[in-house]
């Protein structure tokens, strides 16, 4: 299944489809060429070598225009890469490597619909979600902007009822407060952006919350804050049998039901977006009530589509068609920009620097911003789901090392915590530091410290501190001879650690848009070198399937063994005490 995207520009503003590029490879995602055999992996080697003694700090004394030289701008963000183990030629191999593997070919089968995820045989299309008005995208026939179109067209309708008190609960009494039940790519998207926007809340005041997790405590917690009769719940899941969403929202079913509430009037309170109609419907939820979701669509990619219903509930309709918009600029610098000033494609070689050549297994992301303090969540499912892989497009093993672990959280808060193991540790960890320029709410001074400690923080990893300079240090501060030799060691900070700064004037709606699409471009350019699929998540089937059969263990009257001796003590260790 291909579709076929029509000659007219993504916007007015865009170049056509093809444009600087090849046109799509139909074989390049089945038959992914092997990153180690090319020529430019074999040159970055021999590269890498040959830069075990770069000096960052060095090469910072040496080259006044470094900054300009390593540094990006679109789509409301500025790139900060000069703060790498890098030189000119670094670059030029990594671009080469990207070109090599076929990264812009696949850019383009994936843009035109092509089934770039192979074991599902599917296209991944979020893209078309953020594409505006006008454009055409023709799969099997029809228009699928036209079917996007039309489900934000009725998210438009439902939140302006919603936010205008005219979507009335059982008692007559307008919506309050909205529960999204859903997990992984239907939470933590949708909590992201309803928390990073916050200062873009709407004036209706209605209230946003997330139950994702199947611990009955989190569902408890949040229904003694709520009023059965002014609380709307969105049950999010494309199978519509996911086991935790499930229960949360027969859970949420029965805590309606046994608050009194008109069991007849149960539509006016549940939501569902799936593409399991009838599952939803056998729940109780009416058909003018269920949203689509697309099987080109994957979950941890779907923010854009109806799953966002509760962030357009949070902030609106207008702000959250800017999150598309900026969304969307960003897939046209993807689609559109050279390599060598190609933010996601810049992001991503030199990710794929560190992971295969410098052995880093662990990636830190640290947002300089309150409202940011989930985004480290949401990255670790785009990147780990999507790259967590030891197999390629065509069932073969990988040749090389793929997704590293991804960690952090917010700056200041990081600096007192695991800040120590990035300046002092023994393992090479890159950083991505994400702030603003300008803050929601000015206080005192607060910001610039803020802008400074992310500044600095980048700064002292690339710079350290040498043993001369800990010295020096310690005797200006009138120390002995002998503490000065004692002590020093332990100040001196290696320095030469690489890290990314990413700039924004404020974070809005836009701005926000623009980076996660950012950052699912970068994951899909780095699965296209590493020829795995991005879009698939076999391994997380396995622990779901299992799960089942332990469940019945717990439960059965006489349940058969269980296939090891460790699950089955725990097993008999819950049986024991359930049974008392």
């Amino acid at each position: 299944m291909r579709a076929d995207v029509d000659r007219e520009p993504l916007d007015t503003r865009a170049t056509p489809l093809t444009a600087k590029s090849q046109q799509p490879s139909t074989k390049h995602y089945l038959q992914p060429l092997d990153a180690a055999s090319l020529p430019s992996w074999q040159a970055l080697q021999k590269h890498h070598l040959a830069m075990q003694r770069f000096n960052m700090r060095d090469a910072f004394e040496a080259d006044a225009g470094r900054f300009n030289a390593f540094s990006a701008s679109s789509c409301g963000l500025f790139l900060d890469y000069s703060k790498n183990l890098i030189t000119g030629e670094t670059r030029d191999l990594l671009i080469q490597l990207a070109r090599e593997s076929g990264l812009g070919e696949a850019i383009q089968a994936m843009f035109a619909g092509e089934p770039v995820n192979a074991s599902e045989c599917r296209p991944a299309l979020h893209t078309a979600l953020r594409r505006p008005v006008g454009d055409r995208l023709i799969m099997d026939g029809r228009n699928l902007m036209r079917d996007v179109h039309d489900a934000l067209g009725n998210m438009t309708e439902i939140v302006g009822r919603i936010h205008n008190g005219l979507w009335r609960g059982h008692s007559d009494r307008a919506i309050t407060d909205v529960v999204n039940i859903g997990i992984g790519g239907s939470f933590l998207g949708p909590e992201l952006v309803s928390e990073a926007l916050l200062p873009y809340r709407h004036p209706s005041g209605v209230r946003c919350h997330y139950l994702a997790n199947i611990d009955g405590s989190e569902f408890h917690e949040l229904t003694t804050r709520l009023d059965a009769d002014t609380t709307l719940f969105i049950i999010s899941s494309k199978s519509f049998s996911t086991l935790e969403t499930l229960k949360n929202a027969e859970a949420a079913r029965a805590w309606y039901l046994n608050s009194g509430a008109n069991a007849q009037k149960l539509y006016r309170h549940f939501i569902a977006v799936t593409s399991n109609n009838q599952a939803a419907i056998d729940f109780g939820i009416c058909e003018k009530n269920i949203f689509p979701m697309w099987d080109w669509v994957g979950g941890r990619y779907s923010l854009w589509s109806a799953i966002g219903l509760p962030i357009a509930l949070a902030i609106g309709m207008t702000n959250f068609k800017e999150l598309l918009s900026g969304a969307n600029a960003m897939d046209r610098h993807f689609l559109n920009e050279p390599f060598e000033s190609n933010m996601p494609v810049l992001l991503a070689t030199l990710g794929i620097w560190y992971r295969n050549f410098w052995d880093a297994q662990a990636y830190a992301f640290l947002p300089y911003d309150h409202y940011l303090r989930n985004f480290v969540k949401h990255l670790q499912q785009m990147d780990m789901e999507s790259s967590g892989k030891s197999i390629r497009q065509d069932g073969s093993a990988v040749s090389c090392e793929t997704g590293p672990v991804i960690w952090g959280g917010v700056g200041c808060n990081g600096q007192h915590a695991y800040h120590q193991l990035l300046h002092q540790g023994t393992a090479l960890v890159p950083a991505d530091f994400i702030v603003p320029v300008v803050s929601h709410n000015p206080l005192a001074d607060h910001h610039h410290w803020l802008y400074a400690n992310c500044l600095s923080q980048s700064q002292a990893l690339m710079c350290g501190k040498n043993l001369q300079e800990a010295e020096a240090e310690l005797r200006a501060k009138g120390l002995s001879e002998v503490d000065v030799q004692r002590l020093a060691p332990h100040k001196v900070i290696p320095g030469n650690r690489p890290s990314n700064t990413l700039v924004m004037e404020t974070l809005d709606p836009r701005r926000l848009g623009a980076l996660i699409a950012l950052y699912e471009h970068k994951v899909f350019a780095q699965g296209v070198i590493w020829g795995i699929n991005s879009f698939d998540q076999w391994g997380v089937e396995l622990g779901k399937e299992l799960g089942s059969g332990v469940y019945s263990c717990l439960t059965g009257f006489d349940p058969p063994p269980a296939a090891d001796c460790s699950t089955q003590g725990l097993i008999d260790y819950f049986r024991r005490r359930h049974r008392g």
